[in-house]
């Protein structure tokens, strides 16, 4: 396994920090839904079901957010948007604990809509300050920093409510969202590389970018989170069919850490591979999951499935770079965070239906199938466009509107 795309990617100035910051800031953002889930539960003295309620409000939030912080984004720059962005996280998470339940239903979804785009906003700064040859490792080290993130950010928000209570770990996500913010804000890293600066960019039309193609891509990544959901639930309804509840901390962390290994070694290729060849992948090699019986034999079987759970987004993100210029990176990162939100709000309601109808096997192949399903509807329309074709329609517009005006 050859370092040197990674090291070339490090190499670039401000980079190492970014990256740091960009994986300390998400960790609030992956803790909040299970400090608001534990916060109604425990605190509220409320059901799941209601608790539910209010992470899905927030979902809908940064689906319908994301896109329209992102396009905000693309015209006006990132350092106000993240202004706002701060400004209304600090607002909610320091009177969040101190809500109803139905005043807190409406903030979280409010919230959501105003979030922090830290996921999207890394992955733009990503694009602007790496060239483009070496996009592909960057995109799998962020996606290895997303997987480190998810690992730590709701066991953190479990281990503070236990000890410390839901009100304080409220008031300790909603610090670190502002902190994570704040550094953004002060650091004000690029949004667009020098020479797309130099290429007089301008905000697009959607009809210019958002083609057949940008969709077929934006639908394979909703699948792929869709699948990752709902074989979570298989896997925690699989194990406590059997009785080896105990097991399922172990069984999720081995499968996070093949997706980090899945992502290294393809940051480390020396070519790119499909995005959706490489979900159909995990998709298919989901399926047989639901045949294994014993969580010593769940915990291999995971292997190849969770080897492409880090590399599917990674190259989703990829494609999402070279399909869109410039000038419109903001909002469609805000797309690619909308489908990935979709996939995951999709996929955890039926998953769980699946499980209770069907069993726990059935949630595997249900997952499974559903994937390859998506893809094969989608890949009729796939098309990946060369990086150059998509950034060379900037400047001509530019072009044009100079003449028009003059």
């Amino acid at each position: 396994m050859k370092m040197a795309p990674y090291r070339q990617v490090l190499a670039q100035p401000g980079l190492k920090l970014l990256m740091l910051v960009g994986m300390l800031a998400r960790i609030p953002v992956t803790a909040a839904a299970m400090t608001v889930t534990l916060h109604v539960v425990n605190t509220l003295g409320l059901n799941f079901a209601r608790a539910g309620l209010a992470g899905a409000l927030a979902m809908l939030g940064v689906g319908i957010g994301s896109p329209l912080l992102g396009r905000m984004v693309d015209k006006v720059g990132l350092r106000p948007v993240l202004i706002v962005a701060t400004v209304v996280q600090g607002i909610y998470w320091l009177t969040a604990p101190h809500l109803s339940y139905t005043a807190l239903v409406v903030a979280a979804f409010f919230a959501g809509l105003l979030s922090i785009p830290i996921f999207s906003v890394m992955r733009q700064f990503m694009a602007a300050m790496v060239p483009i040859e070496h996009r592909r490792p960057a995109f799998a080290l962020d996606s290895m920093g997303v997987e480190l993130s998810y690992m730590v950010g709701p066991a953190l928000a479990v281990a503070l409510v236990t000890s410390l209570g839901s009100q304080f770990t409220m008031t300790a996500v909603g610090t670190g969202l502002v902190l994570g913010g704040t550094a953004l804000i002060v650091m004000n890293p690029p949004i667009r590389s020098a020479e797309e600066e130099e290429s007089q960019t301008v905000t697009l039309p959607r009809r210019e970018w958002l083609r057949p193609s940008l969709i077929a891509l934006l639908a394979a990544t909703a699948a792929a989170t869709f699948v990752l959901t709902a074989t979570e639930l298989s896997i925690v309804a699989a194990l406590r069919h059997t009785g080896a509840t105990k097991w399922i901390g172990l069984i999720i962390v081995a499968w996070s850490l093949y997706s980090l290994i899945g992502g290294f070694i393809y940051g480390g290729l020396r070519r790119s591979i499909s995005p959706l060849l490489i979900i159909a992948g995990m998709a298919a090699l989901t399926i047989p999951l639901g045949l294994v019986s014993g969580w010593w034999w769940l915990l291999l079987a995971v292997i190849p499935c969770g080897l492409l759970c880090a590399p599917s987004i990674a190259a989703t993100v990829d494609a999402v770079s070279h399909l869109v210029p410039a000038g419109a990176r903001g909002e469609a990162m805000g797309l690619h965070g909308t489908a990935l939100t979709c996939g995951i709000a999709i996929g955890a309601p039926t998953g769980g239906w699946v499980i209770d109808t069907f069993g726990p096997a059935w949630g595997f192949t249900a997952a499974g199938l559903a994937g390859l399903l998506v893809v094969a509807a989608v890949f009729p329309f796939w098309q990946r466009s060369p990086a150059t074709s998509a950034a060379a329609v900037e400047p001509e517009l530019a072009t044009v509107g100079a003449n028009t005006n003059g």
